[in-house]
């Protein structure tokens, strides 16, 4: 044995003899020991603890060390409060329900969506939205279509259509194909809503797939085949392009990875098919 393998003099040695408390969170009727004092929990406020003994005397003693549970040391801590559970909320941005939703019978208005890309990234944005307030969103395949959809579908006050289409710009054809529409008389019943961007990929805010900017696709080159290969994925038929365009919608979490103004047009076509049945 040898007499001499630890430093007395060296720091801590003076406590080294005592017991550590531990840290235990107060609860009613846990049973402590404080200054001779031996009671129950009954109660705790503003740093102080309140003991109760068998016979009723009560002592109130401070949070932290100097109590024995058990014959053992310990600190005395206040309970963990249950932070407030923050409101969920939809990849849309809309406050989310807490309890469980019966699925709403589907209203009579309609949203359509030119393209099938732009389909599948309103659902994982605004799903939840549509199906909370019973919009379905059916699919465009061209606007060349739409007049006859418009006419086919007959829209009128409480059965209402709501479009979104790509580049909807002065002088497109989209534009055009949507002042024909209106001058078919159906101005009040139906809303046609689009953004400039050529395609709804480029909805995507650039900086979700690690660059400043979209490329910029020459006017004679396909567009996704363009971009794909600008950035430096599979470009060759339409295979890529789904591979490519599933790529992108991963990094979409909500809307806050879409640029502002196809946020702000989808929403006003949700407002617009749904005004006539609000509760």
């Amino acid at each position: 044995m040898d007499r001499y393998a630890k430093d007395v003099l060296s720091a801590g040695w003076q406590k080294s003899h005592l017991r550590q408390s531990r840290d235990v969170a107060v609860e009613l009727d846990l049973v402590v020991e404080f200054d001779d004092f031996c009671g129950a929990v009954v109660g705790w406020e503003n740093g102080i603890v309140l003991l109760e003994d068998r016979r009723g005397k009560r002592r109130g003693a401070p949070f932290g060390p100097g109590f024995l549970l058990e014959g053992q040391p310990v600190a005395l801590r206040a309970p963990l409060r249950e932070s407030a559970k923050k409101p969920a909320y939809t990849a849309s941005g809309s406050r989310a329900s807490a309890e469980p939703q019966k699925a709403r019978v589907a209203l009579p208005s309609r949203i359509y969506v030119e393209g099938r890309h732009d389909a599948e990234l309103i659902e994982k944005v605004w799903g939840d939205d549509l199906r909370h307030v019973g919009v379905v969103v059916e699919f465009l395949g061209g606007i060349d279509d739409l007049p006859a959809i418009v006419a086919e579908f007959a829209p009128e006050p409480g059965r209402r259509l709501g479009v979104l289409v790509d580049h909807l710009v002065p002088g497109s054809k989209e534009s055009r194909i949507a002042k024909q529409v209106y001058q078919a008389g159906h101005r009040d019943t139906v809303l046609i809503e689009g953004h400039e961007f050529i395609d709804i990929w480029q909805a995507v805010r650039p900086q979700r797939i690690g660059r400043k900017a979209w490329p910029e696709v020459p006017r004679d080159v396909d567009f996704k085949l363009g971009t794909l290969a600008a950035l430096g994925l599979p470009h060759a038929d339409q295979a890529d392009i789904a591979r490519g365009w599933q790529a992108i919608l991963a990094r979409v979490g909500s809307w806050r990875d879409l640029e502002p103004q196809l946020n702000t047009r989808v929403e006003r076509l949700i407002d617009f098919v749904t005004q006539d049945h609000l509760e």
